[in-house]
């Protein structure tokens, strides 16, 4: 089996990287049985309700996450220390629900991926 695991370390605006890691992961989901997404630095800032893209005339990508359950991308994980670095609360709103790992516990799940994908 494939295991194959992303991580976006990027804000959501001012970069197309967290959009294409997006689609590189249901694209791969179509033919890897196990996907893991991992949300740590400012890639955290993926997941925050609220974004208005449309006021800088960005595209973001925050509804498309939605669809993840219909690639069977069930193992999401974000950092607690990048959340805490940037203020946010461990039981703050989400635009999907992720698992918070510290990041020895994020380290151990990432080992046991066979490819990394780092956006």
């Amino acid at each position: 089996m494939n295991r194959v695991a992303f991580v976006f370390t990027r804000a959501p605006h001012g970069s197309s990287a967290g959009r294409e890691g997006l689609d590189a992961a249901l694209a791969t989901g179509a033919l890897s049985e196990s996907i893991g997404l991992f949300f740590i630095g400012d890639g955290v800032l993926q997941l925050m309700p609220g974004q208005q893209p449309e006021i800088i005339l960005s595209r973001h990508h925050a509804a498309t996450f939605g669809v993840l359950a219909l690639y069977d991308i069930e193992h999401c994980y974000i950092s607690r220390e990048a959340l805490r670095e940037r203020g946010l609360a461990e039981e703050g709103a989400r635009i999907m629900d992720v698992g918070i790992l510290d990041a020895a516990a994020l380290q151990q799940q990432l080992a046991t991926y066979d490819s990394i994908i780092t956006f």
